[in-house]
C-alpha cells in the first residue's frame, strides 16, 4: 500500500488530489501497463509548471503501482527491492565525494558482504558518483548533488535486494556510515 506521506507530497507538488490521480490512471488502464507507460500518462497530465516533472511523474507512477498492489514500497516492477538514505553534507560536491571516499576507502566489504571489484567514481557538471558492486549481486551508488549555501546532498541507493527486510537491514548500515561524515 502506498505511504500517505508520499501521496501528500504528490498532492502538494502537482496540485491534484491523490484520488484524481488514481481515477485518471485507472481510466487509462494503467494497472495493466508497464511502468514506463504509466510514467508517460502521468507526465502528460502533469501541470507544465511543476519543477522536475519527470521525477514527479516517476513518483506518481510508483505510488499508483503501490496503491494498486502492483509493487510494495521499495520494490521495483521486476520484484527486486532497493534501499535509499540521504544526508546533507556541509561542503560542495567535490568535498562531499572526497569525504565519502576517505570514509569508505580501503574497505573490502560492507555489512559483511564483500565488494565485487573496485568501486568507481565519476562526475558531471551537476553530479558526483561513487559506485560499487557486491558479491551478492547487489549494487550501491552514492549520488551527490549540490545544494544552496555550499552544501551537498549525498544519497546512497542500494539496488537488487531480495526482500523488504534486506532493504531495511541495509538502510541501517548506510545511515550509520553517512552519520560518520
Amino acid at each position: 500500500m502506498v505511504r500517505s506521506h508520499s501521496t501528500a507530497a504528490i498532492e502538494r507538488t502537482t496540485r491534484r488530489a491523490w484520488a484524481q490521480w488514481v481515477t485518471a490512471l485507472d481510466d487509462a488502464g494503467a494497472a495493466a501497463l508497464p511502468h514506463r507507460e504509466i510514467v508517460g500518462i502521468v507526465y502528460d497530465h502533469m501541470p507544465m509548471d511543476v519543477e522536475n516533472r519527470g521525477w514527479w511523474a516517476q513518483s506518481v507512477a510508483v505510488a499508483y503501482e503501490q496503491h494498486r498492489d502492483l509493487r510494495r514500497p521499495g520494490e521495483s516492477r521486476t520484484g527486486e527491492f532497493q534501499a535509499s538514505v540521504s544526508k546533507t553534507y556541509p561542503g560542495d560536491m567535490d568535498a562531499a565525494l572526497g569525504a565519502w571516499v576517505a570514509l569508505v576507502g580501503g574497505r573490502d566489504s560492507f555489512g559483511g558482504v564483500a565488494l565485487q571489484g573496485e568501486p568507481g567514481t565519476s562526475s558531471t557538471d551537476r553530479w558526483r558518483y561513487w559506485r560499487a558492486g557486491l558479491v551478492d549481486g547487489s549494487r550501491v551508488a552514492v549520488t551527490i548533488s549540490g545544494k544552496s549555501a555550499g552544501k551537498s546532498s549525498l544519497g546512497v541507493g542500494h539496488t537488487k535486494l531480495r526482500s523488504p527486510e534486506e532493504a531495511e537491514h541495509w538502510k541501517v548500515i548506510w545511515r550509520e556510515l553517512l552519520g560518520q561524515l
